[in-house]
C-alpha cells in the first residue's frame, strides 16, 4: 500500500491537451468555486472563471511552460467536496522528464478514503469494515476515471488509469484503467509487457498503437518471459507467446474472459452481506430526516488487517460502456494482475 493516491493518468496528443484538459475542470470543477493556477513564476492567480483559467493556458503552454489547477471537486457517492490538481505538460517537458502527460490528483488522500466508518454494537468484522470502506468510494473512483478521461464524445483520449501510487506503471500494476476502444483492451498487456521486458517508461510508451505495441512484444526473443507478482506458479511470470496470442484474439473473447474472472471470491461473498447493513448504517447516520437509528460507534479502518483484506479480496470491475470504450477496475491497494492471469486462465492459456 502507497501513502499517496489516488493519482489519474491520460495520455493524448500535444495538440489536444489544452482541449482536453478544459473539458476535465468542466466535468471535475465546482461550478464557482475557486480555482488556483500556476504555469511559471510569473503565472500564479486565483479566479472563478473557468473561461480565464482555460484562455490562460492557451495563450502560453508551450515549450517548457506547463499548465497546474487545483480547485473543488464534487465526489456523489455520498456528495462532499474534494481538492483536487490537475496538471498538464507539454510534449518538450514529457520528453525529458515524462510525467502524464495530463495527471489529476487528489490534494489530501484522507479526503477520498474513509479512515472511520460506523459499526453497530455487537461483534465486529474486519473484513465487513474493510469491504465498506471500498463500497464507499468504489462508483466515486470510477467515476472520476471516466470524467477525467471521457468528460465528453470527443475520443481524444484514447486511454487512462488510476493508481495509489506516484507514477503511471504498468496497466496490470493499476488499480483501474480506460480505454475508449474495447476492441483495443489487450493493448493492456501489450504495454505491460514493454514495460517490463524492454524497461520503456509507461508514460513514454502509451501513445504507441495498438499494432506498434504488437510489433514490439513479437520482436523479443522466443520464450521470453517477465516477472509478474502472482501467488499462484503461473500467475509469477508473463511469457511473450502468451501475450501474441491475446493479442490475436477476438476482442469480444478477451472481454467475455475478463468478465467470468472477475467473480467477488468466497472472502469477499462472505463478508459483503455484513457490509452492506453497515453502509445502510452509516446511510442512516448521515440522514438527518432517518429519525432514531441504531446505537453505533466509529472504528479505525486503515489498520493492517483491514488493509491486508483489501489487498487480496477486493473484487474487480469489468465495465462495458455505451461510447464503445472498457473500463477495468479494482481497489487502490490492489492491482488488475489478478484480473488478467484469471482471465488469461480461463482463456486456457498459460500465461
Amino acid at each position: 500500500m502507497s501513502d499517496s493516491g489516488p493519482m489519474f493518468y491520460a495520455w493524448c496528443d500535444e495538440a489536444d491537451r489544452v482541449d482536453a484538459l478544459a473539458a476535465a475542470l468542466s466535468a471535475l470543477v465546482i461550478p464557482g468555486d475557486l480555482i488556483r493556477v500556476s504555469m511559471d513564476n510569473d503565472i500564479w492567480y486565483k479566479t472563478h472563471s473557468m473561461d480565464e483559467v482555460v484562455a490562460t493556458v492557451r495563450a502560453h503552454f508551450s515549450g517548457w511552460i506547463n499548465a497546474d489547477v487545483s480547485s473543488g471537486v464534487m465526489l456523489r457517492h455520498p456528495e462532499r467536496a474534494v481538492c483536487f490538481g490537475i496538471a498538464c505538460f507539454t510534449e518538450e517537458y514529457e520528453r525529458r522528464h515524462a510525467s502524464g502527460p495530463i495527471v489529476l490528483r487528489v490534494c489530501d488522500k484522507w479526503d477520498f478514503f474513509p479512515h472511520e466508518i460506523a459499526v453497530s454494537r455487537g461483534p465486529r468484522s474486519i473484513e465487513a469494515e474493510a469491504a465498506v470502506a471500498w463500497l464507499v468510494v468504489q462508483d466515486d473512483l470510477e467515476d472520476l476515471l471516466l470524467r477525467f478521461c471521457a468528460p465528453d464524445a470527443s475520443g481524444r483520449i484514447p486511454t487512462g488509469a488510476c493508481t495509489n501510487a506516484w507514477d503511471w506503471v504498468a496497466p496490470v500494476d493499476m488499480c483501474a484503467t480506460y480505454n475508449a476502444n474495447a476492441a483495443e483492451l489487450a493493448r493492456d498487456l501489450a504495454l505491460s509487457w514493454v514495460h517490463r521486458h524492454d524497461k520503456d517508461k509507461v508514460k513514454r510508451a502509451v501513445g504507441m498503437s495498438f499494432d506498434a505495441l504488437q510489433a514490439r512484444v513479437d520482436a523479443a526473443p522466443a520464450g521470453a518471459r517477465v516477472p509478474m507478482k502472482g501467488k499462484s506458479e503461473l500467475a509469477r511470470s508473463l511469457s511473450r507467446e502468451t501475450v501474441l496470442k491475446v493479442l490475436a484474439m477476438p476482442p469480444a473473447t478477451l472481454l467475455e474472459a475478463l468478465e467470468a474472472a472477475a467473480v467477488p471470491d468466497e472472502a469477499w461473498r462472505a463478508a459483503e452481506p455484513k457490509a452492506r447493513e453497515l453502509l445502510e448504517l452509516r446511510h442512516q447516520l448521515e440522514d438527518e430526516a432517518a429519525g432514531e437509528v441504531p446505537p453505533a460507534f466509529w472504528v479505525d479502518v486503515t489498520t493492517r488487517e483491514h488493509t491486508r483484506f483489501l489487498e487480496e479480496h477486493a473484487p474487480f470491475h469489468v465495465r462495458r460502456l455505451p461510447s464503445g470504450g472498457v473500463l477495468l477496475a479494482t481497489h487502490p491497494y490492489r492491482t488488475l494482475w489478478p484480473l488478467w492471469a484469471d482471465a488469461i486462465f480461463v482463456l486456457g492459456l498459460k500465461s
